[in-house]
């Protein structure tokens, strides 16, 4: 249960004045539900304002504080702005402009005659100084000094700066003091201040040692939560299993393994051999063969007269991996079932009872085959495909399903740079797949500029006609969801004006019945051309489909034009990715989309894709849900993990069960981050 003293922080947004049902949904949407969310909100940047007492003084192009006295209002005519004439202390005139319907808020805030403080940028307009749309116009002069340095927030539609930054004053007002957490010889040498100054700092200004502190603090709790999983686990009792080989030996793969799937499955054969369970994450890129070497372990445990269980996210997945999983195992006579949310009935009870009664042997399945209805006579292995769509806690739940902790086996298709496997997986032992069956053709990845879109839709004509399907992909960015949904509806729109029915559409607002169907009519070839956002970037494997269009390519970060690409080349036939790229591009992206080109190897993209965003968006979190921070920026995870990962782990060997002076202050830091898991599992040690 969360201590009481952080009860504060975990208040409802609606507790904050001002905070209505008005505002509910533009806060929820920016993830601002409780007090210390506002607390976390940290801003993107900083305006830096001078006050000058005169415009003699000023830039063009600086952002000022002055006093101006107006002295007369005047109207445009047609759509022109509504112009203010305001003088300073020495005469000289300037424009202040407001464009729209402005007229009696300029009015109002600027009486003829009346002094007034102003903030803003200063322009030139012709022959005349002016500021549009000014950000601050105060009576009093004391309030404006202070919008000398501003914080500017992220915002969605319907929140102001002005507004956000009040109810962030509000909630810091609710923060508590705390115990320090951090070795007190390492606060002292990076010179970071106390966790309370150093949430009210970096709302203040850039102070970058505060900002480095409150990231080093959300690297810490996540670093002490997956070390106190690896603890529990080495604790657990497991099911030693040692397969005598009988089934594997009758696999009938239509290739020969490649050595990187002989070593995970040697490594993988290793672990499960143990008593403390496994927990191993199988890394590789799309297409390096995971599911063989899956399917591998899965034998292993039936050979030693235990059951095993796959989950996948989406049901689409499940049904995918089911018939691989039997078309490979064909020859081997093990049982495996098919167990989703959809199923009902006597289907479902004959399901049920084969686990309870052993008959099956491996269960495939969405987050079904763990409710609570759902009993297993011997389950001692768990194969977790696309682990990142399902957190730590999850995964533990779901170890309660056997008679002993089952052995855990996590899948990974997203290539992740070493920095970010340890943020994310640092409990996990890894094992990687840096090969590629053989067989596998290159794709052909081609450069396209957008003025050439006729052709390509010329192009996707000829290549249905040849009887082979296509993928067409729209950009989806957080900022412009709906705009960007009302594209891909668009572009739906024209090609199956074009093509028919043959032209299915997917996206993430879709009902999941409707989105499952269209995918479904796409993976039986009825559909020849499936339009989405990125929600098919993990998933759906169609080896019919040979064409990806990636459209304003130039959007996306490397490891997602990746994955992407990674949904076409799964066949043995010729595969070809065009990236379809704006009329203006960065150098990044430039960058981006030759790399693209060069090279199909994904680690080496993820490493890449790290180098290239430098500071800005972090890999994964806005793109692919790959990181679990919200607070550590790209920059600091790379400079303060190993930090923040080294103090965990000293931590937990002077103090394995947390209950010293500082071992208690770091259980409020995992309640504090919402890595309580981490404390219920020394609590159950």
């Amino acid at each position: 249960m969360r201590p009481d003293r952080l009860n504060p922080l975990f208040i409802a947004a609606d507790s904050l004045k001002g905070v209505g049902p008005g505002l509910a949904r533009p806060l929820e949407k920016l993830g601002l539900t409780r007090v210390k969310d506002f607390a976390y909100h940290l801003p993107d940047r900083f305006v830096q304002r001078r006050a000058v007492a005169n415009l003699d003084e000023a830039s063009l192009g600086e952002q000022i504080v002055i006093a101006l006295t107006p002295i007369e209002h005047r109207s445009s005519s047609g759509r022109g702005p509504f112009r203010v004439l305001a003088q300073d202390a020495v005469g000289n005139v300037c424009a202040i402009s407001y464009f729209g319907r402005a007229s009696y808020t300029a009015k109002k805030l600027l009486p003829v005659g009346e002094p007034r403080w102003v903030a803003g940028r200063l322009e030139q307009y012709g022959q005349m100084l002016q500021m549009v749309h000014p950000d601050h116009v105060e009576a009093d002069s004391a309030v404006l000094l202070g919008h000398l340095n501003e914080p500017v927030y992220p915002l969605s539609e319907g929140l102001t700066q002005g507004r956000i930054a009040g109810l962030i004053e509000q909630a810091l007002r609710h923060v508590p003091g705390l115990p320090e957490w951090i070795e007190p010889g390492l606060l002292g040498k990076m010179q970071w201040p106390a966790w309370q100054d150093a949430l009210a700092l970096a709302h203040k200004d850039s102070h970058a040692a505060a900002r480095d502190r409150l990231a080093y603090d959300e690297l810490l709790a996540n670093s002490l939560a997956l070390m106190l999983v690896r603890q529990s686990n080495r604790k657990q009792s497991g099911t030693p299993l040692q397969g005598d080989g009988s089934r594997r030996a009758r696999l009938d793969l239509p290739f020969p393994l490649t050595g990187a799937q002989q070593r995970a499955i040697g490594e993988i054969e290793g672990d499960m051999a143990q008593t403390a369970p496994m927990l191993r994450l199988l890394q590789g890129d799309v297409g390096s063969g995971k599911t063989v070497v899956a399917l591998s372990a899965m034998l292993i445990a039936v050979e030693a007269g235990a059951q095993a269980a796959l989950l996948a996210p989406t049901e689409i997945l499940a049904r995918q991996h089911h018939e691989t999983l039997q078309r490979l195992a064909a020859g081997t006579g093990v049982e495996i079932a098919l167990l989703t949310g959809r199923d009902k009935g006597r289907a479902r009870e004959a399901i049920l009872m084969g686990l309870l009664d052993g008959s099956i042997d491996m269960v495939v399945g969405t987050h079904a085959i763990f409710q609570e209805s759902v009993a297993y006579r011997n389950l001692a292995l768990v194969v977790i495909d696309e682990q990142h769509r399902f957190g730590v806690g999850q995964r533990l739940m779901l170890a309660q399903k056997g008679r002993r902790t089952p052995h855990c086996l996590a899948m990974t298709a997203t290539p992740i740079p070493r920095t970010l496997t340890l943020a994310q997986y640092g409990e996990m032992d890894v094992s990687k797949l840096d090969e590629m069956p053989p067989g596998r053709q290159p794709i052909d990845t081609r450069v396209v500029a957008v003025e050439r879109q006729d052709d390509v839709i010329a192009a996707i004509g000829r290549h249905m006609e040849s009887g082979q399907q296509v993928y067409w992909v729209c950009p989806m960015v957080r900022e412009q969801e709906n705009e960007d949904l009302a594209a891909a509806e668009a572009r739906h729109a024209e090609l199956q004006a074009r093509f028919g029915d043959r032209v299915v559409l997917v996206h993430g607002q879709l009902r999941p019945e409707i989105k499952d169907a269209a995918m479904d009519r796409f993976a039986r070839g009825e559909a020849k051309v499936l339009v989405a956002t990125t929600v098919i970037e993990v998933g759906v494997d169609v080896p019919n489909a040979t064409l990806m269009v990636i459209e304003q390519a130039e959007r996306f970060g490397l490891a997602q034009l990746h994955q992407l690409r990674g949904r076409v080349g799964r066949g043995s036939g010729k595969s070809t990715c065009l990236l379809l790229r704006g009329a203006s591009l960065s150098e990044t992206a430039r960058e981006r989309l030759a790399l693209m080109r060069e090279t199909q190897d994904g680690f080496r993209l993820a490493e890449e894709d790290l180098r290239l965003r430098g500071g800005g968006e972090l890999l994964g979190t806005r793109q692919s849900g790959d990181t679990p921070f919200r607070v550590a920026s790209l920059e600091q995870i790379h400079k303060l993990l190993p930090l923040a990962h080294d103090d965990a782990r000293l931590l937990m060997e002077r103090d394995g069960g947390l209950t010293g002076e500082r071992g208690e202050a770091a259980r409020l830091l995992l309640y504090l981050f919402e890595r309580d898991w981490g404390v219920q599992l020394l609590r159950g040690g």
